[in-house]
């Protein structure tokens, strides 16, 4: 009988086995949390899918809506005017959340860090509702005038912090060697930042805009104040454009069955497309982390 034989016929003591089956139970308890956790998001991805996906077709994604009565149509321009807001939030985003989030990475004048830190989080935490109704009171009101660059600049707000943060933590991943060989050189710390910090972190920094894009995108609250929406195609930025969660809305609330199946499809279209940027921010960021 070799050593191993011997280890493995040698009686378990109480203790070992109580360690054992509490190890077990602990395991499925695990699994089990990671289930119910997972079925609410298997539940309403599934009802999307199978309430949605028989109304969905080519038509539908590329046509404009029809007369109210008529049925068919589709939501087009609705798709196009999510992808306008979106992208008009991050414009205005972007430009300010990537260096504040340079500059909270930075450790530098820290008690200023500390209050802007402070104020991202309590502006992520702000409801949406909130949002739109400042941008309202900002953009709405003073022009008497809903429009699409009202509800990009409320995106924006919501944006912001996601932004913010993000570039924050990404940044901090940079190993300090590089900048303090960027600094030993002679660099400015402005170049060293520009040229050498977000380069080596760009892949998490556009993870935290895809990230941000997603938020915005199924926004609805802020929409409703601002852009308020359209049944026509409008690539104007001073006039009302439509969008994915406000023809949801629209079509749910209606009494007509063909709508109803719209608003089903519509919400099967901005849930791929709200999952789809948080997936692949998902994958950059966790190949920047490796």
């Amino acid at each position: 009988m070799d050593a191993l034989e011997a280890v493995r016929l040698r009686p378990v003591s109480p203790r070992l086995g109580r360690r054992r089956f509490a190890d077990r139970v602990f395991r499925a308890a695990v699994f089990g949390a990671v289930i119910v956790v997972l079925m609410p998001l298997a539940a309403i991805l599934g009802t999307i899918v199978v309430r949605g996906a028989p109304a969905l077709n080519w038509d539908f994604l590329t046509s404009l809506p029809k007369p109210v009565g008529e049925t068919g149509g589709g939501v087009g321009h609705a798709i196009l005017g999510t992808l306008i807001l979106a992208l008009g939030g991050l414009l205005m985003a972007v430009p300010v959340g990537v260096p504040a989030g340079v500059f909270l990475a930075s450790d530098r004048m820290p008690r200023l860090a500390g209050a802007i830190r402070m104020c991202a989080d309590v502006l992520a935490g702000v409801p949406s509702i909130v949002v739109g109704m400042f941008a309202y009171t900002l953009l709405v009101l003073p022009f008497k005038q809903f429009s699409a660059l009202a509800g990009a600049f409320a995106l924006s707000v919501i944006m912001l912090p996601t932004i913010a943060r993000t570039t924050e933590e990404v940044v901090r991943l940079v190993p300090s060697t590089l900048t303090e060989a960027a600094l030993a050189l002679g660099a400015p710390r402005w170049r060293v930042m520009l040229k050498v910090v977000l380069p080596s972190a760009g892949k998490g920094v556009a993870a935290g805009i895809i990230a941000a894009f997603s938020r915005g995108a199924g926004e609805t609250a802020p929409l409703m104040f601002t852009a308020f929406g359209s049944q026509f195609l409008s690539f104007s930025p001073l006039q009302p454009i439509a969008a994915l969660p406000l023809v949801l809305f629209n079509y749910a609330v209606s009494p007509y069955d063909d709508w109803h199946a719209q608003a089903w499809a519509a919400a099967l279209v901005l849930a791929a497309l709200v999952l789809a940027g948080n997936v692949i921010a998902r994958f950059a960021t966790a190949r920047r982390s490796s």
